[in-house]
């Protein structure tokens, strides 16, 4: 087997390190990720500069670019062949709701499954890397596990991983999730600079607003992994039938326009 892993918090981050440690031996790991942090960068593709790859003393190889970037230009050309497997974090911080909009993590992810690669995403629910061990022990589990379902190398899939910063066996078994919804963002922040300049920056992520039983938040509130199956399609299905209608009628003539 063979895996690509990315993240958006930089080659160096703790996570992205306990997550290789953890899958090094079940494959041939390679390692492509951002130079510094990328967070809330998405599906991102650096397409007005140049992009740069170098080898870091770890052995790992970092790009100045995105995850997307990353991953893209693994790919593409970088590596050589076509790995069975992508994993991008572990993220500092949960990615559940609204925030897979934004993410990196996901958007990492995300660029090998358009790619036709099976992808997977893996975050831990709070910052500051607590229990990182265990969260990679469980990610370690979690690829056995898709392996053992020879679900792997084979059709495309993308699964988004919220890991509770617990230890192990205080980590409940995995919970099949829908995405629940997040508040909107919290007031812009602004600062004067030295210069008398007024300088924002974007407020913090919006609290829980559909967090009922079935989404993810509820299931890492309990202590559990959740796993939400994520897609590319963004069509409004549901609504299809409703916007045929109201475009139908824009090419009927309206009172107003008809002329003596």
């Amino acid at each position: 087997m063979k895996i690509l892993i990315s993240n958006d918090d930089g080659y160096r981050a703790e996570g992205l390190v306990a997550l290789y440690e953890a899958l090094k031996t079940l494959a041939d790991v390679e390692v492509v990720a951002p130079e510094h942090n990328n967070s809330a960068k998405s599906n991102a593709l650096t397409l007005n500069a140049p992009l740069y790859v170098q080898r870091a003393d770890n052995g790992f190889r970092y790009v100045n670019g995105t995850p997307a970037d990353c991953v893209h230009i693994a790919l593409t050309g970088l590596l050589g062949y076509r790995p069975d497997l992508v994993v991008s974090g572990i993220n500092n911080g949960a990615n559940m709701g609204d925030d897979t909009l934004y993410s990196g993590t996901v958007g990492a992810a995300m660029e090998g499954y358009l790619f036709g690669v099976p992808a997977m995403a893996f975050s831990q629910t709070e910052k500051g890397w607590k229990h990182i061990d265990a969260a990679a022990h469980k990610a370690r589990e979690m690829v056995l596990h898709m392996q053992a379902q020879a679900m792997i190398g084979v059709m495309p899939w993308l699964l988004n991983i919220n890991i509770p910063n617990a230890p192990v066996d205080a980590i409940l078994e995995p919970k099949l999730c829908r995405l629940g919804r997040r508040h909107a963002a919290e007031k812009v922040i602004t600062q004067t600079n030295p210069r008398g300049e007024t300088m924002y920056w974007i407020g913090s992520a919006g609290e829980a607003l559909d967090d009922g039983e079935g989404t993810d938040f509820h299931a890492t509130r309990q202590g559990h992994i959740a796993i939400t199956p994520l897609k590319v399609d963004l069509s409004d299905h549901e609504g299809l039938g409703s916007w045929a209608q109201a475009f139908a009628r824009m090419s009927q003539p309206h009172p107003g326009d008809q002329t003596s």
